[in-house]
């Protein structure tokens, strides 16, 4: 762990038991990520018995796991995986409902940026995403997001920002 800043860890802190120790032991940050399977069957045919439900049973858990473990609560950002073992539909529906996970009382983080959702629902490869994952982007922060992952930084920083003021207008 040579210089990190922050740990994503994308399986949630379920995969590796010695994870929440060194989170501990290094008091840094940690994205608490939901991720339906593992990386090599989770597009496989996802499935939950409530979507949103679902994802905050799995964050309240983890949380508990963290905290029990030394992980302070201003240590945990949570992430619902967009992307990692969920649908096309999934997707939107996580975007929308993000209030729900923010009322876990963490900050959350999504990821759109260029995601396969995004390019089956316009038709366009990864590259030619932008508008896309703009737009996910502005209603993921309306919808409670305060963290966003993305690869064009410098326009989603824009879109941040007049997301923002949008948000917090008077």
């Amino acid at each position: 762990m040579a210089g990190a800043n922050i740990i994503n860890d994308i399986s949630g802190l379920s995969l590796d038991d010695s994870m929440i120790k060194l989170i501990s032991d290094k008091k840094v940050p940690v994205i608490i990520m939901h991720m339906n399977g593992t990386p090599k069957n989770m597009q496989l045919d996802p499935i939950y018995k409530d979507l949103v439900s679902d994802v905050i049973s799995f964050f309240r858990n983890q949380i508990n796991k963290a905290r029990a473990g030394g992980v302070r609560d201003d240590q945990i950002i949570l992430d619902p995986g967009i992307g990692f073992g969920k649908t096309v539909d999934h997707n939107f529906s996580l975007i929308q409902h993000l209030g729900k996970i923010c009322d876990l009382g963490y900050p959350v983080l999504i990821g759109p940026s260029r995601k396969s959702f995004i390019g089956s629902t316009l038709d366009l490869p990864a590259e030619e995403r932008i508008e896309g994952t703009a737009a996910s982007v502005c209603a993921g922060i309306l919808y409670g997001a305060r963290i966003v992952r993305v690869h064009d930084v410098m326009e989603m920083k824009r879109v941040v920002a007049i997301t923002e003021k949008i948000r917090t207008a008077a």
